[in-house]
């Protein structure tokens, strides 16, 4: 329920309870004459308040059921769907498209000169939206009458849209004043009759008539566009109509995708303002709703379309920019884009808007900079910033408990492997080495350093959660120093030269011997501290170990590394299996 629903249904209590105490009152006073139950006083000893018995719940029936029974829509059967509503969408649909086609259409063939198709355009709209007003007020509230409204509401606007635009007949501050009137009303009625067909048929088509009308890509479009979109936003503000807030952003953000193309090489300036007051509309458009009635969840469409317009933004911003050569720029607009939503989504903490809402602006904030971090940096250094985010992230998640950060977590550290799996160190390189080998260890180390930190983070979290970041961390931890091995004591090396060398075979031997080591070493630090969870790390390296002898070395290596190869597993392997045997027998509780 919401906030303002409870304060009504709590003022009606008190209400009815305070009605309740007079007509007792009353029926003290005055005796029979007020109908109210009550149990009769004695001359000697009048009964306490408290001793009267209430008066039935049905003479005081509470009002709020009442109201939404009243608002409840009928059940309609398919005729009735028909009839009742289909026809007046239809209806309203095509005198709206039958405007702008006599709009469009009369100059072609030319039935009329300008001036009069507009002004007869105008007049029929205005005298439709009479109409339908005195229908609905005074005839019954009849879905026609909704369509008459919207259909005249969008005709209306297409009508200013091609007077102001196209043949220059009203003045470009007079045809917004009118556009801007036009639009207050739509809103009005919107949020008065709770009409979602004026939302769609009458704002929407306002928002798309400048496209319907082939208008150009001028300012005085755009803003005509824009006046729609606010319209659009106010009806948002008090109805909370996802369908309204997707579609008003599809419909306007191609046109000022368009606008901004044609704007940008001779008015940057411009162009990055106009696209930053869009961003301020489209957030209010998402998320407006939720400010103006505190809401303890956020729906979905609202965090879409909240990530759609910082997309939107950062993107034609960053492409504004490159295009125009200033490409540092460019990048400092992302990332200060990124710090605005995260600013905005702190500071939201500290006032009445709820916790969803500024959860929500950090993460989308979050999101941005971890693009501004691949825009900014490369190699270690993004490694470094992705993982950085992540335990950033993590500790968000451990103080505010929101555990949708931990997707986030689990975002940026895949973002972070793929780099360096795919750039920095790529698993051919445990057979080649890597290009360079300090850029590897610094990225693998920063990564390591993150998911250590993330799983201190998850202690209060499901084992499992903690144990894959566990692994994570001790599985570069190992993939580490075998880079190293592989790249320092390599035979070969390529020097002015695109013909590949041969992997040697030292490295390869000495690689096998680390994991089984390893493996070994966490199998018995396992025992010591009855750790299953390093025991099962233990064996599964050794389980690598084992496959990697078997398989890889004894096709790919020489003789004399091969015999080493299998000597080394095989004695380590027996220490293994000795050290587990005893230790696993002596030790307690087991």
């Amino acid at each position: 329920m919401r906030y303002e629903d409870e304060r009504f249904a709590e003022l009606e209590r008190k209400v009815d309870r305070l009605v309740t105490s007079v007509e007792r009152l009353e029926s003290r006073v005055f005796g029979p004459e007020v109908d109210v139950p009550t149990t009769p006083a004695t001359p000697s000893a009048v009964q306490p308040e408290s001793a009267v018995s209430p008066p039935p719940a049905a003479m005081f029936p509470p009002s709020r059921p009442a109201v939404s029974a009243q608002r409840r829509a009928p059940t309609l059967d398919l005729e009735d769907l028909l009839g009742a509503r289909v026809l007046a969408w239809v209806g309203g649909s095509a005198i709206f498209l039958g405007v702008v086609f006599f709009l469009v259409m009369a100059v072609k063939n030319g039935w009329i000169d300008e001036p009069t198709r507009v002004l007869l355009a105008f007049v029929g709209s205005s005298l439709l939206l009479g109409s339908g007003l005195y229908l609905y007020e005074r005839r019954g509230r009849t879905e026609a009458a909704i369509a008459a409204v919207a259909s005249s509401i969008a005709a209306l606007y297409a009508s200013l849209t091609v007077g102001t635009q196209l043949y220059d007949l009203i003045a470009p501050a007079l045809g917004l004043l009118l556009a801007g009137l036009v639009g207050a009303t739509a809103t009005a009625i919107a949020v008065r009759w709770d009409a979602r067909l004026v939302g769609a048929l009458g704002i929407l088509g306002a928002l798309v008539s400048p496209v319907l009308v082939d208008a150009d890509t001028s300012g005085i479009t755009l803003l005509f566009m824009a006046v729609a979109l606010l319209s659009a936003t106010g009806v948002l503000l008090w109805q909370r109509w996802d369908w309204l807030a997707a579609a008003a952003f599809l419909v306007s953000a191609p046109q000022l995708l368009l606008w901004i193309d044609d704007t940008y090489r001779d008015e940057v300036a411009l162009a990055l303002g106009v696209l930053l007051a869009f961003w301020a509309i489209y957030v209010v458009a998402a998320i407006g709703y939720e400010i103006r009635v505190r809401t303890a969840s956020l729906r979905p469409s609202s965090a879409l379309l909240l990530l759609a317009n910082a997309l939107l933004a950062a993107g034609a911003g960053y492409y504004v920019l490159q295009e125009t050569d200033h490409d540092g720029v460019a990048t400092a607009w992302v990332v200060l884009l990124a710090l605005a939503h995260i600013g905005l989504g702190a500071w939201s903490f500290h006032g009445r808007v709820s916790r969803e809402i500024a959860l929500l602006v950090i993460a989308v904030g979050i999101g941005l900079s971890g693009v501004a971090l691949a825009l900014a940096l490369n190699g270690p250094a993004l490694v470094a910033g992705w993982s950085a985010e992540a335990a950033l992230l993590a500790w968000i998640a451990r103080r505010s408990g929101d555990r949708r950060a931990h997707l986030a977590v689990g975002v940026f550290l895949a973002l972070a492997a793929i780099h360096i799996l795919t750039i920095e160190a790529p698993p051919e390189a445990l057979r080649e080495g890597v290009d360079d080998l300090a850029r590897a260890v610094v990225a693998l180390l920063a990564f390591a350093v993150a998911a250590v930190f993330a799983a201190s983070q998850y202690r209060g979290e499901p084992r499992e959660t903690r144990s894959v970041l566990e692994a994570l961390a001790a599985s570069t931890l190992v993939y580490l120093p075998s880079l190293v091995i592989v790249d320092l004591t390599s035979m070969g090396e390529a020097i002015d030269s695109f013909e590949p060398i041969e992997p040697g075979q030292t490295p390869q031997v000495l690689l096998s011997a680390f994991w089984s080591l390893t493996g070994v070493a966490a199998v018995i630090l396992g025992l010591f501290r009855n750790d299953r969870r390093l025991r099962i790390g233990g064996f599964s390296l050794l389980a690598v170990a084992v496959v990697k002898v078997f398989v890889f070395d004894l096709a790919e290596l020489d003789s004399i590394y091969r015999v080493a190869s299998f000597i080394a597993l095989g004695l380590l392997l027996l220490a293994g299996a000795f050290a587990y045997q005893r230790l696993r027998v002596t030790e307690p509780g087991e």
